[in-house]
Order: structure tokens, then C-alpha cells, then sequence
């Protein structure tokens, strides 16, 4: 089994973080397969980067706006290979922030579902057109995180929903900031949003939307402050499943975040996934050895039982006779 990391990167057509990402993969050099979806290719620089880029051909027009068809793209280009399980959808800005420890251990455990945050539209959809909800039904009013997780099925039910539910994916679209709703309402279409075996709701994707940039835009990482360093460590508590942090700025110093990484598997972070994980554990070990006393005990107590009984009966007729 596999992950795709899906990045798609514009702007300088760089990771801000490429030495911290390619150090985090080589932990698990077996899971990974990369692509890199731009806007122009001669303006990578990075070899890294150019080896897992995909084919001109195959890069889908967009813009901030109007994003869905490059995530789409890359999508399609990921499933190609039958190996990926998860596809995880990344921008340059974003990095990894657990340890590839515990990445691993999430992955073989959450594989076969999405991590994806989502939610009725808080926006009036009378006043913004965003992904044009106003013209589609109520049932389908819903967002979703931009960034986030999707397993095999669920990447494939997106790209079969581009093709059989064209005109409503191309009315959601052209309403911009669609990148924000669509995912949700694929899956809503397929009945699958409210089942929590198929899709966690949960964000994937830290991001500190408190403190923000700008309007539009998250808080920037940048200095890597005590105070920064401590707005992190809140986000990953508060965040069961938080694998990826954005944005962080390439001057975040790369030995800060070396240390957040690296520590998150001697539990440093004790939350209520790796409580639900651990009593999981401790759970399966006593099934396991209440399986094995019955498998080889519960014989010997059988027969123990029956002389027990059969002895009192005896014992019970002969005090009977001397009566």
C-alpha cells in the first residue's frame, strides 16, 4: 500500500520546506509516491521537485478562484498507479508535523477512510457565490477544509461524479472557491459524508485561521518563536489528526521543526486518539488471553467439574444407602 502526496505548488514553483520534506519521506521511502502538479514548469528549479512533476499534458488550468481542476488532475494522475490508498492534498507552504512513526501507524489504521473536515456553509449564499450553492439543492449547502485526505474509493466516486454529475460539478466550479464545498458534496451525493467508517471529520490539515494574515489568508509561520512554536503544540492537542501543518513560511528555521516532528512519537503529545488507540491495544491483549486460558485451560476445568459432580453424586448415594 501506498500514499500519494499531492502538492500543488504556484507561485515561486518551490516547496518552502523541500530539505524537511525529502528528510521526513526518506523515514518511509515504502509509502510514499509524489506528484507535483504547477502552472510552469520552467519555472521549477528544484530537481526534486522536476523528477516528480507531472507531464505538461496533464496540468490543468487554474487560479486561486478556480482550483477543483488542478486537484482533479492530480487526483486522476495518483490513482493511476493501483497502489495508492491515500491521496493527500498539499500546497508548497504546507509540512509534515508528526513524526514518520506515527504517520505510518495512522495511515494502516485509517487507510480505508477520508480525513475530511466538513460542515454546513457558513457563508449566506443569498450575498456570496461561492461554489453557486444558491443553485443547487439545500441538501448539498455544505463545506469542506481545502486541504485534506481522500482514500482510494472516495477519489474514485470524485473523479466518477466529474464525469456523470458534469453540469452540476461545472455549476459548483464556476462559482469559485469550489475547492471549499465540492469534495463534501461528492461525497454527500454518494450517501457517504455522516458515515464515520468511510469519513473522519476531522482536519488533517493544521491551520491557525485565529491569527490570521491577511482577510483571506492563515497565519504564516514564519520566525519560529517560542509563542509560534506554542500555537503549534495547541493546534496538534486540539486536532486528533492533524498530519500537516500550514502555511510555513521557508524562513521558519528548519531545526525548530525538526524538533516538533521528531518528538511526537516518545509521547509527548498525549491526546484522545492515541488514548482510544492505546486502550484499543490493551483491550485486543486481554481478548487474546482470555482466548488462549479457554483454549488451553477451559478443558482441564471441564473435567475438573465433571469429577467434581460426579463425585458428590456418588458421595450423595452412598449416604443415602447408610440411611
Amino acid at each position: 500500500m501506498k500514499i500519494a502526496l499531492c502538492f500543488i505548488i504556484s507561485y515561486n514553483h518551490q516547496l518552502n520546506q523541500e530539505d524537511v520534506w525529502r528528510k521526513w519521506i526518506d523515514q518511509n521511502k515504502d509509502l510514499f509516491n509524489i506528484y507535483f502538479h504547477y502552472k510552469n514548469y520552467a519555472s521549477i528549479t528544484s530537481p526534486w521537485i522536476k523528477k516528480h512533476a507531472m507531464r505538461p499534458n496533464l496540468v490543468a488550468k487554474t487560479s486561486y478562484y478556480y482550483v477543483v481542476p488542478a486537484y482533479m488532475s492530480i487526483l486522476n494522475n495518483a490513482f493511476q498507479n493501483i497502489e495508492n490508498k491515500w491521496f493527500c492534498l498539499l500546497t508548497e507552504s504546507c509540512v509534515p508535523i508528526v513524526s514518520p512513526e506515527r504517520f505510518r501507524r495512522i495511515f494502516f489504521e485509517n487507510y480505508k477512510a477520508s480525513i475530511l473536515k466538513w460542515d454546513h456553509a457558513y457563508w449566506n449564499i443569498d450575498l456570496h457565490h461561492r461554489a453557486n450553492l444558491k443553485m443547487i439543492k439545500k441538501d448539498f449547502h455544505l463545506c469542506n477544509d481545502p486541504w485534506f485526505i481522500l482514500s482510494r474509493d472516495h477519489v474514485n466516486k470524485s473523479l466518477y461524479f466529474l464525469v456523470k454529475e458534469n453540469r452540476l460539478y461545472k455549476t459548483i466550479c464556476e462559482g469559485g472557491l469550489a475547492n471549499e464545498s465540492v469534495f463534501a458534496i461528492i461525497l454527500k451525493s454518494f450517501n457517504e459524508i455522516n458515515d464515520t467508517t468511510k469519513v473522519i471529520n476531522e482536519v488533517s490539515t493544521l491551520t491557525d485561521w485565529e491569527h490570521m494574515s491577511s482577510p483571506t489568508s492563515p497565519y504564516t509561520f514564519t520566525s519560529g518563536s517560542q509563542e509560534e512554536v506554542e500555537k503549534i503544540e495547541q493546534l496538534m492537542k486540539k486536532h486528533t489528526y492533524g498530519l500537516f501543518l500550514r502555511k510555513v513560511s521557508s524562513d521558519f528555521p528548519k531545526e525548530v521543526l525538526h524538533n516538533i516532528i521528531y518528538k511526537t512519537d516518545v509521547n509527548y503529545y498525549t491526546n484522545e486518539y492515541d488514548h482510544v488507540q492505546m486502550n484499543k491495544k490493551i483491550i485486543k491483549k486481554l481478548n487474546n488471553w482470555f482466548v488462549y486460558f479457554c483454549a488451553n485451560f477451559g478443558i482441564y476445568v471441564i473435567m475438573y467439574l465433571y469429577v467434581f459432580f460426579n463425585i458428590s453424586t456418588f458421595v450423595h448415594i452412598l449416604d443415602n444407602l447408610q440411611m
